[in-house]
């Protein structure tokens, strides 16, 4: 059967290849499910089967953003515990959060994956750690709802082994034991991991973080991702009060700890990683460890900011991430774009920290190699897959800004025209097509506040 095109034209392009190729005026030509063809000026005359065709004067295309670090279930808990750092804003939320049920986690899935699809993201991921006794099936409950939003997803199976009666922060009914935490993992491995080219869903090994989670446990993870040939994520050395939770009970740092149970490597990447010394991001420069950046949530929480420019400069692969919208309540990544440069400017290297364009490939490309998918998605170019956004900036917002990726980068929020995932429209004209918003809008509000009435009597 003849491939179905699409074609777009008229649009400046960022490709975000490795040579940072841009046309002023380009187009696309989608087939099917990947590109087939991206260049300067109109597509090539006469492709056949085009079922659409988009003019985009006014539009810039990019790939679609991919998002590196979340916690979903958050999105029932938005706008609590306002002025805590993070050690406090967990004992806040942890009793609420350990009352989570399948229902709820499903509702939170949609509002936060339609927040991220709205926003140009293509490629989801979300870790996520609380299992209360009792609960359902939580996983499956955030893999039905990526599966109805129709973006691409990467769900990491996170745990935690160490509750309050061991010295946690979490309490002990809302931990697993470490046999029935790695038991499950595999078993999300087995039923959803799924490796092959084009993937919609892809399973990683996710331990909270090194004071909610054994060392047994986080060394095991490691030896069960490898045996299974899956990625690896955690929380890294957020914060302060975590380093020195670390030289505490393990008598070194979080990095060095980290090495010490198998957690550095090219399949690892970690959430946050604001206070590393430069022998913590030569190591992870070293080893291909990545980062999921998430320069929101770091400001929320006051944990400080993250080296960014230092990690590229030493070779770390970096992404973004929303993280949880109890540390970050708008949940879009888009305004992670202009927050990371903006943040990063705030720090020692001040206007030559990051640039716009630096910025656009930590939120595509670089999120891409955090993921351990940069061959299929992340850039615009022929036979990669069909992930791609066009923003509108021939509005208001954008007017008087000549340079397309400043005006997505540094500008206001830039509308959706379209997001495609694998060729399959997710968003138009800043609308999802795959869901409705209102019920999703209305679901979350009925779930979060039953969750708050259960807290309460709990």
């Amino acid at each position: 059967m003849a491939a179905q095109r699409i074609v777009i034209e008229n649009c400046a392009i960022a490709t975000v290849d490795a040579q940072d190729t841009e046309y002023a005026s380009g187009h696309v030509v989608v087939a099917d499910n990947v590109i087939e063809s991206v260049g300067p000026g109109p597509a090539p005359a006469g492709p056949e089967n085009v079922v659409r065709r988009i003019d985009g004067t006014g539009h810039l295309v990019t790939p679609g953003l991919v998002n590196t670090h979340h916690h979903f279930y958050q999105w029932l808990t938005r706008g609590l515990a306002q002025d805590c750092n993070l050690f406090n804003w967990l004992v806040t939320l942890y009793p609420v959060w350990a009352r989570i049920d399948e229902p709820m986690v499903h509702a939170a899935a949609q509002g936060s994956l339609g927040m991220l699809a709205r926003g140009g993201v293509t490629t989801a991921m979300d870790h996520h750690y609380v299992f209360p006794r009792g609960a359902g099936d939580l996983l499956g409950a955030e893999i039905r709802a990526a599966r109805e939003m129709g973006v691409r997803f990467t769900a990491a199976r996170g745990s935690m082994d160490r509750g309050e009666s061991d010295g946690g922060l979490p309490p002990d009914f809302a931990v697993e034991t470490t046999e029935a935490a790695l038991i499950a993992t595999e078993e999300a491995i087995d039923t959803h991991h799924d490796a092959s080219f084009g993937s919609m869903l892809q399973i990683a090994v996710a331990p909270c973080s090194p004071f909610s989670v054994s060392t047994e446990l986080m060394r095991e993870a490691a030896v069960l991702a490898r045996r299974r040939g899956v990625r690896l994520h955690t929380h890294g050395s957020e914060t302060v009060e975590e380093e020195k939770f670390c030289h505490e009970l393990f008598g070194m740092g979080p990095t060095d700890y980290f090495e010490s149970t198998g957690w550095l490597g090219e399949d690892v990447w970690m959430a946050h990683c604001v206070h590393m010394n430069d022998s913590d991001i030569a190591a992870f420069g070293r080893t291909g460890t990545g980062v999921a950046h998430c320069p929101s949530s770091n400001a929320r929480l006051g944990a400080g900011i993250a080296r960014v420019p230092d990690m590229l400069d030493a070779g770390v692969p970096v992404g973004l991430g929303v993280d949880g919208t109890a540390s970050n309540e708008s949940g879009e990544l888009h305004t992670e774009l202009r927050n990371a440069l903006l943040v990063s400017r705030l720090g020692p290297r001040r206007e030559h920290a990051l640039n716009a364009r630096q910025a656009l490939r930590l939120g595509t490309y670089g999120g891409a190699q955090v993921l351990g998918r940069a061959g299929e998605i992340g850039s615009l170019e022929a036979g990669k897959l069909a992930d791609l956004v066009l923003w509108r900036l021939d509005g208001i917002g954008h007017s008087s800004i000549a340079d397309p990726v400043a005006a997505l980068v540094l500008g206001a929020a830039a509308p959706v025209a379209l997001s495609l995932v694998g060729g399959r429209p997710v968003v138009e004209d800043g609308r999802l097509t795959t869901a409705d918003e209102d019920a999703i809008a209305r679901v979350a509000r009925e779930q979060a506040r039953r969750l708050a009435r259960i807290a309460e009597v709990g």
